[in-house]
């Protein structure tokens, strides 16, 4: 019952990382940007990765529920996009691909995470990494994307639209245009760029407490939260 508990506690725990994460990615992107978040979160994945990598040698089942907590805030759940990373890097890419290839940007996220989940579950069989001598392996493994992405993601500019909306830099925003769509004509997309910052000014963000409370968006969170409460019983966690 014990061994139970804890495996439990295991599982879950990555969830209410994920949580955490989700529920501070607003202010860190707003105060400091998506491509420094998305670099200080690429950080902590592998010292999270380090850790449970490090916790057969230390005989500490406790580094692997830090580990994966610190995965939970960093990565976000496998089924509802939460964390750091997901919303963040859903954004980003969005916001420096060009409009013709935005949409197509943006679909290329779902499918490397079904690639990235497949992978990890095939890697985990006991004839591959889940043995008893590779699983610390398999622990690590989680890190190598994000050394990837940290050492890759500084020859990348900021999103432009974050320099505009946010920072108020016009040169910085067609520095980073030019340096992503190419030297070119691209007013059509700064000026839409200054319409978002326009109707922003005249929109309130509202907290989780006023969305609950304002009856004009009452049925849309009905159907949220039921869509997302129901979706747990479909047989996917199992699988």
């Amino acid at each position: 019952d014990k061994l139970l508990f804890l495996w439990s506690i295991t599982v879950s725990i990555f969830g209410i990382g994920g949580l955490l994460g989700s529920s501070g990615s607003r202010y860190l992107t707003v105060k400091y940007g998506k491509k420094k978040c998305l670099l200080c979160n690429n950080l902590f994945m592998i010292v999270a990765a380090s850790i449970m990598g490090c916790s057969k040698i230390a005989q500490s089942f406790e580094m692997i529920l830090i580990g994966r907590f610190m995965c939970g805030i960093s990565a976000g759940k496998v089924i509802s996009p939460t964390g750091i990373c997901v919303p963040l890097h859903h954004q980003y890419v969005g916001e420096i691909s060009p409009r013709k290839l935005r949409g197509f940007a943006n679909s290329t996220t779902s499918f490397f995470w079904s690639l990235g989940k497949a992978v990890g579950q095939i890697s985990g069989q006991r004839e591959l990494l889940g043995s008893k001598s590779l699983w610390p392996v398999l622990m690590v493994s989680c890190g190598l994307p994000a050394l990837v992405q940290l050492v890759t993601l500084p020859f990348f500019p900021e999103s432009p639209p974050y320099l505009l909306v946010h920072k108020g830099d016009q040169e910085g925003c067609k520095k980073a245009i030019r340096q992503l769509w190419g030297e070119g004509h691209h007013q059509a997309e700064i000026d839409d760029i200054v319409k978002e910052k326009a109707t922003m000014k005249n929109i309130k963000i509202l907290s989780v407490l006023e969305l609950m409370k304002d009856q004009a968006f009452r049925w849309q969170l009905y159907t949220i939260v039921i869509l997302n409460a129901t979706v747990q019983l479909c047989g996917i966690n199992a699988v």
